[in-house]
C-alpha cells in the first residue's frame, strides 16, 4: 500500500481550504484519509500553514511519501519561512494611472520647492 501525505482541498469555490493529511495512494483527492496532519490555508495574509510536525516524521519513518507541494509546506514549517507572496502584475490602466499620479505628485513637489 502507497501512503501519501497531500492536500485534500475543502472549502467553497473559489476559496480554498485544504487539510494535509495521510491517505493511501488509491483514495480520492477529497475521499478517506487515514490522519490529519495539520492545515493550510492560502487566503490569509500572509498564508497559514498548521503542520504537526511530529505526526508527520513518523509517517516518514514508516515510509508515507510527501507530494512536492506538501514537501514545500514542511519545509516552510519546519524553517518558520514566510511564504513568498507573488507580485500581482497592474492592468495597464492601472499602470497608466500610477504613472499619471507619479508625474503629478513630482511636479507638484518641485512647485513647492520653487516657492521656498
Amino acid at each position: 500500500m502507497a501512503v501519501k501525505i497531500r492536500l485534500a482541498r475543502h472549502g467553497a469555490k473559489k476559496r480554498p481550504y485544504y487539510r494535509v493529511v495521510v491517505a493511501d495512494g488509491r483514495m480520492p483527492r477529497d475521499g478517506r484519509y487515514i490522519e490529519q496532519v495539520g492545515r493550510y490555508n492560502p487566503l490569509t495574509n500572509p498564508k497559514t500553514i498548521e503542520i504537526d510536525l511530529e505526526k508527520v516524521d513518523e509517517w516518514v519513518a514508516k515510509g508515507a511519501q510527501p507530494t512536492n507541494a506538501v514537501a514545500h509546506l514542511i519545509d516552510v514549517a519546519r524553517n518558520g519561512q514566510p511564504v513568498v507572496e507573488k507580485k500581482t502584475k497592474l492592468s495597464k490602466k492601472a499602470a497608466a494611472k500610477a504613472a499619471a499620479a507619479a508625474e503629478a505628485a513630482e511636479a507638484e513637489a518641485e512647485a513647492d520647492a520653487d516657492a521656498e
